[in-house]
């Protein structure tokens, strides 16, 4: 039986979850952003347990179909950003998202938007610049190997999406030294 869950998008959620489900006496199969395998159907009652204890950490459980298509979207999102892969994405957003969630990019895209309120290249681009201020924040990268790393184009079009959407200049982010990244789950 699989359970979806909201706002679940780093490994430490995938921790707490896991954690959480083992309390409840449960052995997940696995356990992925915004996904649990367990190794059977569990009651209504049982469900509602879970709910409760996850709430606790600020998940989920998603019961429709639409919102949990959302939750993979972002899911999809998050993992390419955060967790590149090898090979990246050797095509466009909207063929990735389509082909790994077997729906048209338009119907996954309207919906995307009538829900969140935004769109889903607003929300690719807001989980990159998260990513670009967590790197400067790190500071092991230089902007350069950074735009490599995200595929942007170049560091000029990395630098000009980054102060559309902050209002500061990469460099200029870097010299303020506040951490100013929003969690995640906030995006």
């Amino acid at each position: 039986m699989k359970l979806y869950i909201k706002n679940m998008v780093c490994s430490r959620c995938k921790m707490i979850v896991k954690s959480e489900l083992e309390k409840l006496g449960l052995q997940p199969v696995s356990v992925e952003l915004g996904e649990v395998e367990l190794p059977a159907d569990i009651p209504a009652n049982k469900k509602q347990e879970i709910d409760n204890a996850l709430q606790a950490y600020g998940f989920n459980l998603i019961d429709d179909k639409r919102s949990r298509l959302i939750e993979r979207v972002k899911n999809l999102i998050v993992t390419l950003v955060h967790q590149p892969q090898e090979g990246y994405l050797k095509t466009n957003l909207s063929d990735y998202l389509s082909r790994e969630l077997h729906h048209d990019y338009t119907y996954i895209s309207n919906l995307f938007t009538q829900v969140e309120g935004t769109t889903i290249e607003k929300y690719y681009i807001a989980q990159k610049i998260e990513r670009v201020k967590e790197l400067l924040v790190y500071d092991e990268l230089s902007l350069s190997e950074i735009a490599f790393q995200l595929h942007y184009s170049s560091v000029a079009h990395l630098s000009s999406q980054f102060k559309k959407v902050t209002g500061l200049t990469p460099s200029h982010f870097k010299q303020l030294g506040e951490r100013k990244r929003r969690p995640l789950e906030e995006l």
